[in-house]
Formats: C-alpha cells, structure tokens, sequence
C-alpha cells in the first residue's frame, strides 16, 4: 500500500495535467489487474458449478454443500430429491446446494485418463517408429 502511496505522491508532486494523468492511468492499470486476478477467475468459477448443477441428471451421486451425500431420485425446477443412507432417506432441497457431482466427476477423471493413455501409446509409438528407422550397424 505504501508503494501506492509513494506513486501517488510523485505523481502530484509534477503538478499540472501530467500528474492527473498518471494517476488516472495507475488507477486504470489497478483495476484491470484486479479485474485479471479475481474477477474473472471467479466468474468462470461460477460458470463450471452453475453447469455441473445444471447437468445433474437422475441416479447421479452428488454431495450437497453441507456434505450430505446421497443418490438424485427425482429433479424439479430447481428442487433436487436425494436418497440417503440403508434406510433410503428422502431429502428435497434446492439445486444451488449441489457442491459436487460424484458421478460426473469421476467420468472427467475417466475421459482425461484415457486421453493420457492415448497420448503416452501415441508417444511410445513415435520413439518406437524412430529407432526402427535408425540404421543398423553391421
């Protein structure tokens, strides 16, 4: 803060038009790196969970943010029905207290191992095709 402070100062201490000026352009800098740092990673945080509450389907696992888990049983509007526990327990609450869908998640973890088991063969493949192509020594 001191260091804003100290631009501030020098800033003024030009006086005339040239000093506004570089505060106006700090200010301006200021508040697009706040905008980079935490606005927009937030917004797209919000995004990713307003999808994954949007795509909960019956028979998918989920974990609401209160941590009670359970299995969707029935969807409406914006009520989600889960079952829980042996004794199958019904629970209705809203859908913006999903905080994790069991079962999407651990089919992204699939989908990415996969791609990386396709990636590593298509590498090794590569290696494997140029040492066949090396000339032999007799």
């Amino acid at each position: 803060m001191n260091i804003f402070m100290t631009l501030a100062a020098a800033a003024s201490a030009g006086g005339g038009l040239g000093g506004s000026t570089g505060m106006i352009i700090m200010m301006v800098a200021l508040f697009g790196a706040m905008y980079f740092f935490t606005i927009r990673p937030q917004k797209k945080q919000q995004k990713r969970e307003q999808e994954l509450r949007d795509n909960t389907q019956v028979g998918d696992e989920i974990t609401t943010i209160g941590g009670i888990c359970g299995k969707v049983v029935a969807i409406k509007d914006d009520t989600v029905t889960i079952e829980t526990g042996s004794d199958r327990t019904k629970i209705k609450f809203k859908k913006f207290a999903i905080g994790t869908n069991i079962t999407a998640n651990e089919k992204m973890q699939a989908e990415r191992e996969a791609a990386r088991a396709a990636a590593q063969s298509k590498k090794e493949k590569k290696t494997k095709d140029s040492v066949d192509d090396r000339p032999k020594d007799e």
